[in-house]
């Protein structure tokens, strides 16, 4: 059974990449930052058992879902001739993240985690962002991100 502290392990390590792909690209350019993001979708992401449901925030169009590691890698790094409106999430200058949980599902080797994220940048702003994690444990043990679904909160 996936515990709550791994839930709380994975969301950390999500939120510890954004903040790593920020600095990489600031220090060393786009190249470093693809680097540690593809890093990232390796050991936090599915991608090698399958698609990836995969829902960025600011993602429309044809292009609104990134089943694959190449959607992903673009949508957090920008400079993408196959994605050409992405701008980059991940390189925005993150310093933080926290996130707070509305509610957590566990069966077995699958648990689904649903609050928000909220993202802090390097002037100390605050992005804060609707989110659903799905975990799945891998053959070594490893929660993976299966599904990744992202909205701006809706403001009446």
């Amino acid at each position: 059974m996936i515990t709550q502290d791994e839930i709380t392990a994975a969301l950390g390590r999500w939120g510890d990449a954004k903040v790593a792909i920020s600095r990489a690209y600031e220090e060393s350019g786009i190249e470093a930052a693809r680097r540690v993001a593809t890093a990232h979708l390796d050991s936090n992401y599915a991608y090698d058992q399958g698609p990836v449901l995969f829902k960025p925030t600011m993602a429309s169009g044809e292009q609104t879902f990134r089943p694959t590691k190449a959607g992903a890698l673009a949508y957090f790094c920008g400079h993408s001739d196959s994605y050409p409106l992405d701008a980059g999430f991940a390189i925005r200058g993150w310093r933080a993240m926290r996130s707070v949980t509305s509610a957590i599902f566990t069966e077995g080797d699958v648990a689904m985690w649903m609050g928000w994220v909220i993202l802090t940048d390097k002037a100390g702003a605050e992005t804060k962002v609707d989110k659903s994690f799905g975990y799945k444990r891998d053959a070594t043990g490893t929660l993976r991100i299966v599904l990744h679904h992202s909205s701006l909160p809706y403001e009446p």
